[in-house]
């Protein structure tokens, strides 16, 4: 039987995450999206190793997922400003470690994953009620489904947060970009390059997708509210470009325009409670992050996991038992979430927000001392082994293959 009716809201990477960690340790799950079929928000997407370990843990094909990728950061002229260095065993593992795919094949890969039954579609939850021993949740036709735990993956615009804590307001951060991808018929180069001049960041990385090569790109700059959002994303990008290295606008230039996309970058300041009653929140609707830090989905992902942990360990048939494992996820997880999130922000205020007075000796400090080398070169790394860490591959999680291999030494 199962442990207990946990009902996620929202089918992106951690709605999808929350349901196959969950189901992985024994409970019931239902996912309900909205939407008539899941689709990827957004193009192009980068994962570091843990959640890459998650995915594997809780039964997502990994394999050829994404290209390897090593990360330098470079000033426009291609200047070294950092490197991002992982170790060579978290590099082996985790097939370059840092990879680049496609939005639309992670979705692919977890939705494969999904057990038939599990994701309900065109579902749109209208209201949430905790009556303490149970949750009940009403959707827009009047239709009714109870639940012991309820786990609100609904996205930025999260109608699951709104229930729990109110209408709070985005924070726009008055940046926009534009990411493009496309194929090549050989294996690129395993290497992205990040890189800025005094207000743009224009920067590439490899990918691999369904089997084909390729590379990423995008564009990235402030705005202000009343300028005119760009009609030809080739000419926008192809102007910004101008004085970068002829890689990346070679790049630009051979992507056809339905491979690009422009999105707004927002989040939300750190939510300083997620969870209330028997109900918690994962994600973008906990902690929505820019790309900046190319780990919102990585976030997603593994909020899910922990979260099944959580919950793997108490009889869901208590309400007390439950706020407090919801309330033991979070706190384990804030603290990391916090650190990219407010990290990420801050990284996109310093290099596209800063007064132009000061933007040659931001660049200067950048270019000639190890500021950014050990800003991000350095303490990524260690920042990325410590999640590695933190997610134990033990019973239920240790996938099947590796249970045998055990039991045959």
């Amino acid at each position: 039987m199962a442990k207990g009716r946990i009902a996620i809201i929202g089918a992106g990477p951690g709605g999808m995450a929350a349901a196959l960690a969950a189901l992985r340790v024994g409970f019931g799950v239902q996912l309900f999206e909205r939407a008539p079929e899941v689709r990827a928000a957004g193009n192009i997407l980068n994962l570091w190793p843990p959640p890459q370990k998650v995915l594997k843990l809780i039964g997502v094909d990994t394999d050829d997922l994404g290209a390897p990728c090593h990360a330098y950061f470079h000033n426009a002229k291609g200047r070294l400003r950092a490197d991002v260095r992982l170790p060579d065993e978290v590099v082996a593992e985790y097939g370059g470690g840092f990879i680049g795919l496609l939005r639309s094949g992670l979705y692919n890969r977890m939705l494969d994953a999904v057990p038939p039954g599990v994701l309900r579609l065109g579902r749109d939850v209208a209201r949430i009620d905790d009556h303490g021993d149970g949750v009940r949740l009403t959707f827009s036709d009047g239709a009714v489904e109870e639940a012991d735990v309820v786990i609100g993956a609904d996205g930025i615009n999260s109608f699951v947060r709104r229930q729990l804590w109110g209408e709070e307001p985005i924070r726009r951060q008055f940046l926009h970009l534009v990411g493009g991808y496309l194929f090549l018929d050989e294996a690129p180069e395993g290497v992205g390059i990040l890189s800025h001049d005094r207000t743009t960041q224009v920067s590439y990385t490899p990918i691999r997708h369904e089997g084909k090569w390729g590379y990423e790109w995008w564009v990235l700059e402030a705005f202000r509210p009343d300028d005119p959002l760009p009609t030809d994303l080739v000419e926008f990008c192809r102007v910004r470009a101008r004085g970068f290295p002829q890689r990346v606008r070679d790049l630009i230039e051979a992507t056809p325009p339905e491979h690009m996309q422009r999105w707004e970058i927002r989040d939300r300041p750190p939510l300083k409670q997620w969870s209330k009653g028997r109900v918690t929140l994962v994600g973008d609707a906990a902690h929505p992050t820019s790309p900046y830090a190319a780990y919102g989905a990585g976030m997603s992902i593994e909020d899910g996991y922990f979260l099944a942990r959580e919950l793997d360990a108490i009889d869901v048939r208590d309400a007390a038992a439950v706020a407090g494992a919801l309330q033991r996820y979070e706190d384990r997880r804030k603290p990391h979430t916090f650190k990219v999130t407010q990290g990420a922000y801050f990284t996109g205020r310093m290099f596209h927000h800063l007064p132009a007075p000061l933007r040659p000796l931001r660049d200067f400090v950048f270019d000639h001392t190890p500021f950014l080398q050990k800003m991000v070169g350095d303490d990524m790394p260690v920042h990325i082994l410590s999640q590695l860490a933190e997610i134990e591959d033990a019973e239920p999680f240790v996938p099947v293959h590796k249970r045998m291999k055990e039991a045959a030494e």
